[in-house]
């Protein structure tokens, strides 16, 4: 059990970019994959990118070219930076931790954090 604190969330106009951040303990950061998961207003909540603990990366098809996950071993801190915003990638992002598949996938999700606004107007 540990916990996942994020920041960065905004508004910003479309083109734009940002970073989010989430930090979490070493006993977490260190053993399993993380990523971010995103919920549109009157939508399900889907998947967007992952990192696993070796630095493998996957990113949806939807951002891939635009957004850019990473990880800091030095902080505990996983990092995405979204870069030429569209005003569909509006919603609230949730930092998440869990084991990954073989396909680079979360098999399952064990940790969340508490979401972050990000808002991209046209």
């Amino acid at each position: 059990q540990g916990q996942l604190v994020e920041s960065g969330g905004g508004l910003v106009q479309a083109g734009g970019s940002l970073r989010l951040s989430c930090a979490t303990s070493g006993s977490i950061f260190n053993i399993n994959a993380m990523g971010w998961w995103r919920q549109a207003p009157g939508k399900e909540r889907e998947w967007v990118a992952l990192i696993t603990s070796s630095g493998r990366t996957n990113l949806a098809d939807s951002v891939k070219g635009r957004f850019t996950i990473s990880r800091d071993r030095t902080k505990n801190t996983v990092y995405l930076e979204m870069n030429t915003l569209k005003p569909e990638d509006t919603g609230v992002y949730y930092c998440a931790s869990g084991p990954a598949t073989r396909e680079e996938k979360f098999a399952t999700v064990e940790y969340w954090g508490q979401g972050t606004q990000v808002t991209v107007s046209s």
